[in-house]
């Protein structure tokens, strides 16, 4: 359990979160995470479609305590004008709000930024989309799936003789969260100490994911060179690969330093190799890429991954077992490093779940409470907005909350 006397860094500010699924709540997730007030709006009919997503523990999605950790269930009917009223009168003192809708559907309920920032000049609001908030593409609906693929990683990511393949999780949501995350952080911190003004963080999934996509883009215009698709290899940077063992697992290799490269063949017993001055370098390694690797190979294949791990550990290689699940959780680094919490789902039953990074020594984030019921927190936030019970009533007989 957290220590509530720790202090957090976000501690003071106000998120209202307009948003579903994965980049906007994980751009959230991360600030509540850290001490802001978090309050997530939610349809009432339902609620957030990720409560239904992937593996379900007595109806609700074990994802979704993750996900929405640390914040505040507000139901609200953004169609119907009294539910518009509601965000407004958050808005009014809240700092950042946080939407990943189309772009324009919040000003057609007129709780857009120009709305908003009109009631509150210091808001800052965090509009994550597909394609961006203007351009030729602008309306089009977009998913992480398909800014991954417009964004240039999936081109690159497979096998040169298969169709493109993505990545097991959901990269380009998160890239995009991560993102929103960055900028609210300049926006806020703009905002504190050169004049009090808000503004607004633009973030396009597509373009949160061509952030990383490295030289890709100046080595073709000045190069013609295009990446191709290269397994699991780190093309132009040799060698770096994942090779199998005797005992049919697998282990991660890169060593494409200089003088790591000469350790690792000194430990697989090919010191002429390390001492070939042809490769003392990584471009004259980069034409001899497969001759390195097979011979990486040859000797991995020869010895089950735990003597391959020890050997490349004594030489300083870096290299490392492929983890599942059942690996990260009974790991000892894992554990010294505070990285899974248990913590109890509503019936009880314990959960291990992943620790909030990044650690900061003075003032980390932690978790305070699993994602919450729909609605838990509606009757509180009403009330602090000055609805009685009566009025509290209302709102839910026509279905507003």
């Amino acid at each position: 359990m957290p220590d509530n006397k720790q202090p957090l860094p976000l501690q003071g500010v106000k998120v209202i979160e307009l948003g579903t699924l994965i980049a906007g709540p994980f751009c959230a997730r991360v600030l509540a995470e850290f001490g802001a007030e978090v309050i997530k709006i939610e349809a009432p009919e339902g609620g957030d479609q990720i409560r239904q997503w992937r593996k379900m523990y007595q109806g609700t999605s074990l994802w979704w305590y993750v996900q929405s950790r640390n914040k505040k269930s507000l139901t609200l009917n953004l169609r119907a004008p009294e539910g518009q009223e509601v965000v407004r009168k958050l808005a009014a003192d809240a700092d950042i709000v946080v939407e990943n809708f189309r772009p324009g559907a919040l000003e057609k309920w007129g709780i857009g930024w120009e709305q908003l920032s009109a009631i509150n000049p210091r808001l800052i609001m965090v509009r994550l989309s597909g394609y961006g908030q203007d351009g030729p593409y602008r309306d089009r609906p977009g998913f992480g799936v398909v800014a991954e693929a417009m964004g240039g990683m999936r081109y690159v990511t497979g096998y040169a003789d298969r169709p493109p393949v993505r990545l097991g999780i959901s990269i380009g949501d998160s890239l995009a969260a991560l993102h929103g995350v960055i900028g609210a952080m300049m926006a806020l911190h703009h905002r504190n100490a050169n004049g009090g003004k808000g503004q607004y963080v633009d973030v396009a999934l597509y373009e949160s994911v061509f952030n990383i996509m490295e030289s890709l883009v100046p080595e073709f215009d000045v190069l013609g060179f295009r990446r191709e698709r290269a397994g699991n290899a780190l093309p132009g940077i040799v060698p770096s690969n994942t090779y199998p063992t005797r005992d049919g697992k697998f282990v991660i290799i890169g060593a494409n330093n200089d003088s790591i490269f000469k350790r690792l063949m000194n430990a697989i017993g090919r010191a002429d190799l390390a001492g070939d001055t042809a490769l003392a370098t990584n471009a004259g390694r980069v034409p001899r890429t497969a001759e390195l690797d097979q011979a990486i190979e040859t000797w991995t294949r020869a010895h089950d991954l735990d003597a391959v791990l020890a050997a490349l550990e004594r030489a300083e290689v870096p290299s490392g077992r492929v983890y599942d699940a059942e690996d990260i959780v009974n790991d000892v680094h894992y554990a010294a490093r505070h990285m899974i919490e248990q913590w109890h789902l509503p019936d009880g039953r314990p959960m291990k779940i992943p620790a909030v990074v990044p650690k900061l020594s003075a003032t980390p984030g932690a978790t305070q409470w699993l994602g919450p019921k729909l609605g838990a927190h509606t009757a509180e936030i009403l009330r602090r907005l000055g609805y009685d019970e009566a009025a509290c009533e209302d709102l839910k007989q026509r279905g507003i909350i």
